[in-house]
């Protein structure tokens, strides 16, 4: 008994002191499995201070303790360390006593006495959180590093100690070829010695620098990279390191400058396009405005390309757009502007001229010469031999500078009077004819309005026979504009034709023509009269004319046999085929029409004849000299017989003297319209004509 406790006391006086100076929770147990002792670290993790634990056993604790055996499972599994005799390791998590999960590394070490026989055992639990947690923070760390950016890490020396496989792939360099190395390996020789200088010096100051890098790669192909470095300072607040993470630019760049290129270029023959062509004329009238130097711009118009396209098909048209452009271009001086504004338009900008208006001018023609004189010569594309010319339109500059959107307006304006001019020419910009053309193009957006503003009016010139008895009257249209006053439609009526307006404006006039006559069914006085629309060769050609008329009765509820339809003797001949069917199907439904401005055109009888109209109105052209010009006399007499032959009735226009109505009655001729009656009146004074007349009556001499 003596001899065992010698053994205790040996077993836990040699370990006592040397336990408790070590961190690890360590137990120490006897042969027989007893614990002997433990160290502080060892007390706290069990919660020993609250156990009865010297002298059990293992087996002895976990039934007077079940939660100790199975929170600590590994800790007490000492089989394997006394079977062989030999140390074992495991690793545990377990809860420690805040109740936090931690990780430990377990040792199990057998203690020999001289005899080599195994007195005791030591175990060991050693706390691996933190050493664990890191591992995986470095396994994660390694995984973000190899599938992210290019990474480049070198030492507080700048040699490289650690790069990834994104920085192989992009620079073609192994790790193995640069560790040691300084990232000097990579310079392109883009970058003077002041940018590295620079760079370090933000680098030493915010610890960390970032931009755009040109560097080589390893087969030697410089490339653009976009690099962020960070210094990475340990404890001690020194720099131990710094890590650089790139990316390759090229393929951005590539994109970026092609759409640079969709921007700013043209397709077709890389010239700038008019967007482009703004901003380099902005500038060039900013540059002219100070050092007061003239320039221009040369609005350049393809003559017949269209023509081209047509007959050679648009491979061919483009070919020719592209050797234009070469030959435009070979003409002017190094550092002037030539862009293609689309289709077969290209604008030059000339800057720098001289500082006199006339020499400036006269430096402009030259370059005009000379490139009329090279696009007058043939061009052979895909076998074929093309010939065109230009049509230029020229705006100095002036000061102080129009805009840039105004200098090219005026060069197109002038463009426009040399094509009118008859082509392969240039014409300088008129500021007269540009100051009327701005008028139209405001005309044009306020004739928009009119309708919506409700200010287009419907006056009526009455129509008279031989004995002043009015039967009807043609509806004239007016603008009563809010400046400037009434406008006659022959200031505004081409513009609608040229817009498109007509179509809306004729619809209009239409409506409002069939809302009188229904009123008038209504009105003794004015029952019987017939009402003439004016209809344009737009209106006539749509497709839907025909549904558009029988709608517009329809909705007004007006007879049909009261509106007549006044069609220029030109759109009656224009397509007869389609004219005659829109003519029939009206006139099928009581409809009558009337032939304007008869005789100034080149009607053939032959249609005439198959056509179904009602009346032939002489022009007032012939009318105006028919008392004293023989020529007029015999022309409206012509046409007086040739309706009555045809059993056309016959009304004359612009009748302003006795002398000229008694002209026309004479021929035959008893129906008339003009000022020797009256002037084209608003509806009111109409109807007071209509009443002191002799009395309103059905048109007379009617087919």
């Amino acid at each position: 008994m003596m001899e065992i406790q010698d053994d205790h006391v040996f077993l836990s006086d040699a370990f006592t002191f040397l336990i408790e100076a070590i961190p690890d929770s360590i137990i120490l147990k006897d042969g027989n499995g007893r614990w002997l002792n433990t160290n502080e670290a060892a007390k706290v993790l069990f919660n020993l201070h609250e156990i009865d634990w010297q002298g059990k056993t293992d087996k002895e604790l976990c039934l007077a303790y079940p939660r100790l055996f199975a929170t600590y499972f590994k800790f007490l599994a000492d089989g394997v360390a006394w079977d062989k005799a030999k140390k074992s390791l495991f690793s545990e998590t377990v809860i420690d006593s805040a109740g936090n999960l931690r990780d430990y590394e377990i040792s199990r070490q057998p203690l020999f006495n001289k005899s080599n026989l195994c007195e005791g055992l030591v175990v060991i639990g050693r706390d691996i959180t933190e050493r664990i947690q890191a591992e995986r923070n470095l396994r994660v760390a390694d995984t973000v590093i190899e599938s992210l950016e290019a990474i480049i890490v070198t030492d507080a020396n700048n040699c490289i100690v650690r790069v990834n496989q994104s920085f192989t792939r992009l620079t073609g360099y192994t790790q193995e070829e640069v560790i040691g190395k300084t990232p000097a390996i990579l310079k392109s020789g883009r970058h003077d010695k002041t940018f590295y200088q620079a760079m370090w010096k933000t680098l030493s100051k915010n610890r960390l620098w970032q931009g755009e890098i040109w560097d080589r790669r390893k087969n030697g192909e410089i490339y653009p990279k976009w690099i962020t470095i960070s210094a990475v300072s340990g404890p001690d607040g020194e720099i131990h390191n710094y890590v650089g993470a790139f990316t390759d630019l090229s393929e951005h760049k590539e994109a970026r400058e092609a759409i640079h290129r969709l921007a700013f270029y043209d397709p077709l023959t890389d010239m700038p396009n008019r967007r482009l062509l703004r901003d380099h004329l902005d500038l060039a009238l900013a540059n002219s405005a100070r050092n007061l130097h003239y320039g221009a711009v040369l609005m350049i118009d393809l003559d017949n390309f269209k023509y081209v396209n047509d007959t050679k098909g648009h491979a061919v048209g483009d070919l020719l757009l592209i050797e234009v452009a070469q030959r435009i271009k070979s003409s002017l001086r190094q550092g002037d502007i030539v862009a293609r504004q689309g289709g077969d338009e290209f604008v030059i900008m000339l800057e720098s001229l001289s500082t006199d208006v006339n020499e400036a001018a006269a430096q402009v023609d030259a370059v005009c010469q000379k490139i009329l004189r090279t696009i007058n010569q043939p061009f052979l594309i895909q076998g074929y031999e093309l010939h065109t010319s230009l049509s230029i339109g020229i705006s100095m500059f002036t000061f102080p500078n129009a805009t840039s959107e105004e200098m090219l307006k005026r060069a197109d304006t002038a463009m426009y009077q040399a094509k009118s001019a008859g082509r392969n020419t240039m014409r300088f910009f008129d500021p007269d004819l540009y100051a009327s053309l701005e008028r139209r193009m405001s005309l044009e957006s306020e004739l928009r309005q009119a309708l919506a503003n409700d200010q287009l009016r419907l006056y009526y010139q009455p129509q008279v026979d031989h004995k002043n008895r009015i039967f009807g009257a043609e509806v004239l249209l007016r603008w009563e504009h809010p400046e400037d006053g009434m406008i006659l439609p022959n200031d505004f009526i081409p513009l609608a034709e040229e817009s498109g307006l007509i179509l809306s404006i004729g619809y209009w006039v239409m409506r409002t023509t069939c809302m009188q006559l229904k009123i008038w069914e209504s009105d003794p006085a004015a029952k019987d009269l017939t009402l003439a629309v004016n209809v344009s060769a737009k209106q006539f050609s749509q497709s839907n004319f025909v549904e558009h008329v029988c709608s517009v009765l329809e909705e007004t509820g007006a007879s049909a046999a009261m509106l007549k339809l006044e069609l220029t003797e030109t759109l009656v001949l224009k397509n007869v085929t389609d004219t005659i069917e829109k003519m029939n199907a009206l006139r099928d439904i009581g409809i009558r029409f009337s032939v304007d401005d008869f005789g100034t055109g080149y009607s053939s009888l032959s249609y005439l004849k198959k056509l179904p109209i009602s009346q032939l109105k002489i022009d007032r052209t012939f009318v105006r000299e028919i008392n004293i010009n023989q020529n007029d006399a015999v022309i409206a007499q012509t046409i007086i017989g040739m309706a009555n032959n045809l059993g056309f009735n016959v009304i004359a226009e612009g009748v302003e003297t006795e002398e000229q109505r008694y002209c026309l009655q004479c021929f035959g001729c008893l129906s008339y319209q003009g000022y020797l009656f009256s002037k084209p009146v608003p509806l009111e004074e109409f109807e007071k004509q209509i009443k002191t007349s002799k009395g309103a009556m059905h048109e007379p001499g009617w087919k």
